[in-house]
């Protein structure tokens, strides 16, 4: 009778102990934020679906990101900029943290390409 008692007499109270944390923690997980650039990519007109599918500027893109990638200084956001290469003109967007890193990204691209061949079109994040 001891142990099978107790057993019995604890589960009804962890059936609700339980079912109350997996609804709360089912509800945080349904609520979602808003990107905090979302009002910044309205009405873009170069965007990724720009970006060309030749393999010279498909291959000029990945060295560019690899090259930011590289750059272990960087915030999330710079290493996350949009990079869309066309006709060997690479065009960077999105937002980074800083005037200083927006310049950093812009100098981690110039690695691989050409400075004049860069568009940046980098914001700093508010």
């Amino acid at each position: 009778m001891p142990s099978t008692l107790r057993f019995r007499y604890l589960h009804p109270l962890a059936g609700v102990v339980l079912s109350s944390v997996l609804s709360s923690g089912a509800s945080a997980v349904a609520q979602t934020t808003q990107p905090d650039n979302s009002a910044q990519n309205k009405g873009q007109t170069t965007t990724a679906d720009n970006q060309s599918n030749a393999q010279s500027d498909r291959l000029l893109t990945q060295q560019v990101r690899k090259a930011i990638m590289a750059d272990k200084g960087l915030s999330t956001y710079a290493h996350n900029v949009k990079i869309i290469a066309v006709n060997g003109t690479v065009t960077l967007k999105g937002p980074v943290q800083s005037d200083d890193e927006k310049q950093k990204v812009v100098a981690d691209a110039a690695t691989v390409v050409d400075s004049g061949k860069i568009a940046n079109q980098l914001t700093v994040k508010q």
